[in-house]
């Protein structure tokens, strides 16, 4: 996570902090302590250079190694994964560990089939760098029968713009299902699980977090894949146990937070492909109600709406402090 990314974060969280106040000195106040919190939370999570084990190859039923792939090694099904670093499997320590690698081995048990992995997941990549990792499938061989995308986190830190971050996804998935294969995306991480992100810009980057996963899901739809909410799935088991769920950087999933993502992908999956025998799958939100009420926008909207009300009866709500408050923050919103 580069100092630039933390720095545009930092001032677009300073500027939602202050939009609709003409004071300077609070401005520079809510910028420098967002700046302040944003070199702090590189100092604790560093920068994970470490390369992923290696995990391609021909996953069989009951295997333990994949069987290394060259020409003329049979497969029934190819897995292709894309994506940031998460997809990658940065914070696993053996390949056993790599979320790819629990998948292909999943499909593997569930089809009873050997599903041939390969990865073109590059950590740092945000969805402007979904693009060359099409590119480069096209590039080495004919499409995979089934894509996994996870990205999302790197396009918030970045301060990517929300709706232009979705449409460059939903462009790849569409590439994809031209081309043949299902696909299935792993939408943005909820980063307000990560303690070593400081408050408030941990709330910020939270808010941000669930507005692209709304705008990927609708973008994913439309392309014709099939979108998984990680947030909402994944986050009260992190926030629950965080030393057991993150890896040692405090940022990257451990072996267990990439166990419990690829259970919640492989159904999907597999379903996707026409070959689930697990039993009925579950309806999966878009937003669950926990995190639709520590939603910044709903929030705001509740003291609006309360705000309103009394202003109706009275006329006068609107020219206390909160009133005041409220109305200059209604028309916030992240970037998009």
């Amino acid at each position: 996570m580069g100092t630039t990314r933390w720095r545009t974060a930092a001032k677009a969280g300073a500027a939602a902090a202050v939009a609709g106040s003409s004071a300077g000195t609070a401005s520079w106040v809510a910028y420098t302590y967002l700046m302040g919190q944003a070199g702090a939370a590189r100092g604790v999570i560093g920068r994970n250079v470490a390369k992923p084990p290696e995990a391609d190859g021909v996953h069989v039923p009951g295997g333990d190694a994949p069987i290394p792939w060259r020409r003329g090694v049979p497969f029934d099904l190819h897995l292709m994964i894309f994506g940031d670093s998460t997809a990658a499997g940065v914070g696993c320590l053996t390949a056993d560990e790599v979320p790819g690698v629990r998948l292909a081995r999943g499909l593997a048990e569930e089809t009873g089939k050997r599903i041939r992995l390969s990865t073109k997941a590059i950590g740092g990549a945000t969805s402007k760098g979904l693009e060359g990792q099409v590119d480069a499938m096209f590039v080495a061989g004919p499409p995979p029968d089934a894509a996994v995308i996870l990205i999302g986190a790197n396009d918030v830190t970045a301060k990517n713009a929300i709706h232009a971050s979705a449409r460059r996804l939903g462009a790849a998935v569409a590439r994809l299902r031209a081309a043949g294969a299902v696909v299935v995306v792993g939408t943005c991480p909820d980063l307000g699980v990560v303690t070593a992100i400081p408050q408030p810009l941990r709330t910020v980057v939270r808010e941000w977090g669930h507005l692209l996963a709304r705008a990927q899901t609708s973008a994913v739809l439309s392309a014709g894949g099939h979108p998984v909410p990680l947030a909402d799935l994944l986050a009260p088991e992190f926030l629950a146990a965080p030393d057991t769920m993150f890896s040692p950087d405090r940022f990257h999933p451990s072996a267990a937070g990439y166990e419990l993502a690829a259970r919640q992908l492989l159904p999907v999956l597999a379903s996707a492909l026409g070959e689930w025998d697990g039993g009925p799958l579950p309806t999966l939100p878009t937003v669950s109600a926990v995190a639709e009420s520590g939603r910044i926008a709903t929030r705001i909207g509740s003291a609006l709406a309360l705000i309103r009300r009394n202003r109706d009866n009275d006329g006068a709500a609107h020219d206390t402090p909160a009133g005041r408050a409220a109305e200059r923050m209604a028309p916030l919103r992240p970037s998009g």
